[in-house]
């Protein structure tokens, strides 16, 4: 009879830490997807109607010609990126689209930083008991994250 009220036992237990790790993964999830605004203008000159973002060109330096629109920032925070190349092709990607909302079709890019996100930390742990003792076992990990932030100027080139 013992044994079979400790395999019930078991059992929620087993039960309860599905539920918990489920939870867990539908937490951080919620939290990586957030709604954190992941670019911002400013508007410094006249805007246009706008423009394809795959159209907006990309300057390292300044062009001959141009009329400024407005400043622009964009970072890759809460992207399923990983490596630093991804991390940088979404900020361009979302800094691109922020300056075509301006009507822009070039940015003069003036940074792209590595900026500290937080640390994320996961821990799971168990544990069983009987009328003559316990156990339990429990493992974690913790890791910093960091994500990419660019800058630049929206320009129109005519």
């Amino acid at each position: 009879m013992t044994r079979h009220l400790l395999s019930k036992s078991s059992s929620r237990q087993s039960c309860r830490l599905r539920i918990s790790i489920l939870t867990g993964i539908g937490l951080i999830a919620l939290l990586l997807s957030g709604g954190c605004s992941t670019s911002s203008t400013v508007v410094t000159g006249d805007t246009r109607e706008p423009t394809d973002p795959s159209s907006v060109q990309i300057y390292r330096e300044v062009p001959p010609v141009f009329e400024e629109i407005g400043l622009v920032q964009a970072t890759s925070k809460g992207a399923m990126a990983f490596s630093e190349q991804e991390k940088s092709d979404v900020a361009i990607e979302r800094l691109k689209e922020a300056a075509a909302e301006l009507g822009a079709n070039g940015i003069i890019l003036e940074s792209m930083t590595d900026e500290y996100g937080g640390s994320f930390s996961l821990g799971f742990g168990t544990g069983s008991y009987s009328g003559s003792g316990g156990a339990s076992v429990g493992v974690g990990s913790s890791t910093a994250t960091s994500f990419k932030m660019a800058s630049g100027v929206a320009i129109w080139v005519p």
